[in-house]
């Protein structure tokens, strides 16, 4: 899967490099803990539904003087579904770390900044190509809103982290979407940036994805 990843509007954009509001101040912190022992929960009747070109993984890493919109162009993944909706906890992801982009406001900039994120002071993606994530266990909490649990592996470290999601359906497709944070520490990844320019510590996830029967 490569396809192109837009994430929020240009006006956005251009107030995220202006501003110091940390964007992660407006999502919900994701629950972290140790990795847990994954125990299938079955789905009897389930069917499985894999991500369709449409889906997107994106994030927003912010520092003191500007926030970068960036996010993965590859990735695989699928849902199981049954009567509409997700059940039990077999969902995966799989992410290619090296898919990584990042917008710095013009291609040079980009293109450095992206190089720059891809290095081992961030995601050292040619020592961790593939991010994971192992649904673990699934809340309904009401018709649309679930919480999710899973194991997060990033830069070589597992997590278990849960988030909140919104599930709806269109015709044959069921898409997930959430915006949570999590702080890259937890994962390993400790870069401070500039002395006078710290990186922050909160890293907004940005999930829109779409699903549809297949194999």
């Amino acid at each position: 899967m490569n396809f192109p990843l837009i994430l929020g509007s240009s006006a956005i954009f251009a107030l995220g490099l202006v501003s110091c509001d940390n964007p992660a101040d407006k999502t919900a912190k994701a629950g972290v803990k140790d990795a847990v022992a994954k125990t299938d929960t079955g789905a009897v009747g389930g069917t499985k539904y894999v991500f369709t070109p449409e889906s997107k993984i994106g994030f927003i890493g912010s520092k003191v003087t500007a926030s970068h919109i960036g996010g993965f162009k590859s990735f695989t993944g699928y849902f199981t579904v049954k009567d509409g909706a997700p059940v039990g906890n077999d969902h995966k992801v799989s992410i290619d770390t090296g898919s990584l982009w990042v917008d710095a406001g013009d291609p040079e900039n980009s293109a450095k900044l992206t190089g720059h994120l891809k290095s081992p002071d961030f995601f050292d993606v040619a020592k961790f190509p593939t991010a994971t994530f192992d649904v673990t266990e699934l809340k309904k909490e009401s018709d649309t809103s679930y919480k999710v649990s899973g194991n997060f592996t990033l830069h070589g470290v597992t997590k278990n982290i849960s988030f909140p999601a919104t599930v709806s359906k269109s015709g044959d497709n069921v898409k997930i979407a959430s915006d949570f944070n999590i702080n890259r520490k937890d994962f390993g990844i400790i870069y401070p940036g500039m002395p006078d320019n710290a990186i922050k510590d909160q890293v907004v996830i940005k999930l829109d994805l779409e699903a549809k029967p297949g194999t």
